[in-house]
């Protein structure tokens, strides 16, 4: 089934079923108010959502409605957790070795993650507001998933259980302030705004066969001002699944449900297919030319981020913003 949120009954929106083709919603009335509600008791809500949702794509749910992606906040509008992994090695082993540094030997055995920003996620075609263009705006595709209550110190294969759905993240990245942030060696706090998350959320059973050993085999297909910039396979070179992702953020604490933990940045060792941020397509370019040659985004500029399945069908919608002017209070 595929889950969204209306802007609409407060901070948290309020929680619909949606149509496989995007087409069409149902409020999820009488099972849960919101997303949040229904993972905090998924056991007893899921059925029911799943009940609904056929009766949705069979055309009988009482109560349906043409979808505005519009209309849609995020699918969680804001989480009591969110934290951020990067697990795709390419592009940790590109951005580095463009400085001259090694990757240490830890990294291919313990993943690299952070704490990110999860009081509030923009929807999918609200625009991305930033003070200045000298903080270097950047993109981030990747793909994210949300559990239900994840009890301490499990193990991956215990883990891969309390995934419950899946979508896509822009974790919007502020390149030019994360260098003076991390010497500080704390981690990111100013580098890291608000993310936006996909229109739907879907339960790993609507991927079929593309949701394999805890990972998304689809391309990470983005957009920049109408132009293709690139199709990263998901499910290649990604050295830590989402499994093992979830056990490594609950070593030393529960995770509360509506946890939200994202892949990282798409990349492939095969540059031909593209990124999924400028960091990446600069890295590149650095690496060949000895400079990058790409500037990070500026006001005006559009990004469009979704994946298609096999059959060409968007599956979770597209993240459709645009950069914009974020005036001063």
């Amino acid at each position: 089934m595929k889950l969204g949120s209306l802007k609409e009954g407060g901070r948290d929106g309020t929680l619909v079923v949606v149509s496989r083709d995007l087409s069409r919603a149902v409020r999820a009335t009488g099972i849960a108010a919101t997303l949040q509600q229904a993972l905090e008791d998924w056991a007893a809500t899921a059925p029911r959502l799943n009940a609904l949702s056929e009766d949705l794509n069979a055309g009988t749910a009482a109560g349906a409605f043409a979808l505005d992606v519009h209309a849609l906040a995020a699918p969680l509008p804001r989480a009591y957790e969110f934290v951020d992994g990067s697990a795709y090695l390419p592009h940790v082993e590109r951005v580095r070795r463009a400085r001259g540094a090694e990757v240490p030997e830890s990294f291919y055995v313990d993943p690299l993650m952070y704490q990110a920003v999860s009081a509030g996620f923009t929807g999918p075609r609200d625009p991305v507001n930033v003070v200045s263009e000298d903080y270097g705006i950047d993109l981030e595709a990747e793909v994210v998933i949300v559990t239900d209550d994840v009890p301490m110190a499990v193990t991956p294969e215990q883990a891969a259980e309390h995934i419950q759905l899946v979508g896509l993240v822009n974790d919007v990245s502020l390149r030019n302030l994360i260098p003076p942030e991390l010497a500080k060696g704390f981690g990111f706090l100013q580098s890291k705004p608000r993310s936006t998350l996909s229109p739907v959320f879907v339960t790993p059973d609507e991927l079929g066969d593309a949701w394999q050993d805890s990972k998304l085999h689809l391309p990470m297909l983005t957009h920049i001002n109408g132009q293709w910039f690139g199709a990263p396979e998901a499910g290649v070179d990604m050295q830590f699944n989402f499994a093992q992702l979830v056990a490594h953020a609950a070593k030393t604490r529960p995770l509360s449900a509506g946890t939200l933990v994202g892949s990282g940045t798409v990349a492939n060792e095969d540059t031909s297919l593209g990124a999924s941020c400028f960091a990446e397509q600069r890295t590149v370019e650095t690496l060949r030319d000895g400079k990058p040659s790409t500037p990070f985004m500026r006001f005006g500029d559009t990004v469009r981020i979704e994946m298609l399945d096999r059959a060409g069908n968007t599956v979770f919608g597209a993240i459709e913003q645009r950069i914009e002017l974020q005036a001063r209070p």
